[in-house]
């Protein structure tokens, strides 16, 4: 059993007794948005920019959450204070809502739904992974294109990154990397790719999510004076790379040490990658960009 707290139809509730109705959209046609924060030292990162984003990829999907942004900072904020963590994982969800006439399924009509949860840190790639070099597979399936779906709309169609995950674990690799159709890299499960070539960091520019912890790589690039670019990465590029990292919520940035073939340097971490690493984490444990649980917890309840 997962510890955590969660929030749905106006009430909190241990994290594994949250459901929804397997006739609501979300499950049956993954008609759903959503997005994920995280609580490092009792502080939240970036929790204005994730709420931001969340109402915008559900504008982007015609959803309408039942709750404000004030209103779901709080429910965020008491389900990581209910479950007593200092590190959390924290996902929010609006959903379709189940149809109102099964025989005239107008997603127009549906009373769209929302849940939250926290708990406990999740890391994409284990730290003793990252301490010695993730290796990192390029999956022989194309990432769904922005054409399809746009990738920017946080969601969970995840059909061709699951695929993706299950080739790279059958492999023997630590994770995946998918590219878009016409050969360009894209992104990986949950994490955003960079390379570091001549001094200047790389990430591609589209067809994958603009995650928040991408930008504060650039951020992080403004601010220390080092190059930073979106561009257009072809597979060669990856293994042309002078050092390769991910960058995510669950879990910062990532060192990798291999893809596929490739190893880089000796198969650890880069000199740079490991600096932005450990400047990442020296800012979080300090509670930078952040905002205190403490501080968004509700006086008065708040209901659906």
């Amino acid at each position: 059993m997962v510890q955590g707290v969660a929030f749905h139809d106006g009430r909190y509730m241990p994290a594994e007794e949250a459901k929804i109705s397997i006739l609501d959209p979300a499950f049956t046609r993954s008609d759903v948005v959503y997005d994920t924060a995280t609580v490092w030292k009792g502080h939240f990162f970036r929790l204005d920019d994730h709420i931001a984003r969340f109402f915008r990829s559900c504008e982007g999907m015609r959803l309408k959450p039942p709750h404000n942004a004030a209103e779901i900072k709080s429910i965020l904020a008491e389900c990581v204070d209910r479950a007593g963590l200092e590190d959390a994982y924290v996902q929010f969800v609006c959903t379709r809502g189940p149809f109102v006439d099964l025989a005239n399924r107008d997603p127009r009509n549906c009373k769209n739904g929302f849940y939250a949860y926290a708990i406990p840190y999740i890391w994409i790639i284990s730290k003793e992974k990252q301490d010695r070099g993730a290796r990192i597979a390029i999956g022989s399936n194309r990432r769904i294109p922005d054409s399809a779906i746009n990738q920017r709309i946080k969601n969970f169609n995840w059909m061709d990154l699951s695929r993706g995950v299950i080739e790279a674990f059958d492999r023997g690799y630590d994770h995946v990397v998918l590219l878009t159709p016409d050969g360009r890299v894209a992104e990986g499960p949950g994490f955003n790719v960079w390379i570091i070539k001549d001094g200047t960091l790389k990430t591609p520019k589209d067809n994958c999510l603009h995650g928040l912890t991408r930008r504060t790589v650039f951020d992080f690039a403004r601010e220390l004076n080092i190059p930073a670019v979106e561009v257009d990465l072809r597979e060669e590029d990856l293994y042309n790379a002078d050092e390769v990292f991910l960058s995510t919520e669950g879990g910062g940035l990532m060192p990798v040490g291999q893809v596929e073939d490739k190893i880089y340097g000796n198969g650890g971490p880069g000199m740079m990658t490991s600096q932005l690493r450990a400047e990442y984490w020296r800012r979080r444990e300090a509670g930078w960009m952040g905002t205190k649980v403490t501080s968004l917890i509700a006086r008065e309840p708040v209901v659906a």
